[in-house]
């Protein structure tokens, strides 16, 4: 393991120091300055944070991006909250989707029942394709 660089005064020369709860604590020659190492995080591709917040503005619950995508619904919602997406309020229409792959999603849109009086939006879901469909709530 190579020595960390000061993150106060960025200079090379650094003693260790101990170990504090489990991880290499470290000491600046220069200024005195006590650090650990940052702990490496597992980190989530960029395209499930796109596709999460897609979906979320579609108007797709926080649950059911986690059961699509595979993703936890709090790391959703903390990407809501960090890159402050606002999903549009329409109480008149629910989205409903489906997960297909490439020849399935061929035989529903030969279909003309399912491509006529409805919105529908297809998006790229790793090797497969989602259908989103937008589906207008009865007046009781």
């Amino acid at each position: 393991m190579e020595k960390p660089s000061c993150p106060k005064c960025e200079h090379p020369k650094v003693v260790k120091s101990g170990v504090v709860g489990g991880r290499q604590r470290f000491k600046c020659k220069k200024c005195g300055y006590h650090f650990t190492v940052e702990k490496l995080g597992k980190s989530i591709d960029k395209y499930y944070v796109v596709k999460a917040l897609q979906l979320y503005i579609e108007g797709i619950s926080y649950r059911e991006i986690e059961r699509i995508l595979g993703v936890s619904h709090v790391s959703v919602m903390n990407w809501v909250k960090q890159y402050k997406i606002k999903a549009p309020e329409n109480y008149d229409y629910r989205p409903t989707y489906k997960v297909l792959n490439h020849a399935e999603l061929v035989k529903f849109m030969s279909l003309k029942e399912n491509l006529t009086n409805t919105g529908m939006m297809i998006t790229e879901l790793g090797d497969k394709y989602m259908i989103i469909k937008w589906v207008r709530f009865k007046n009781r």
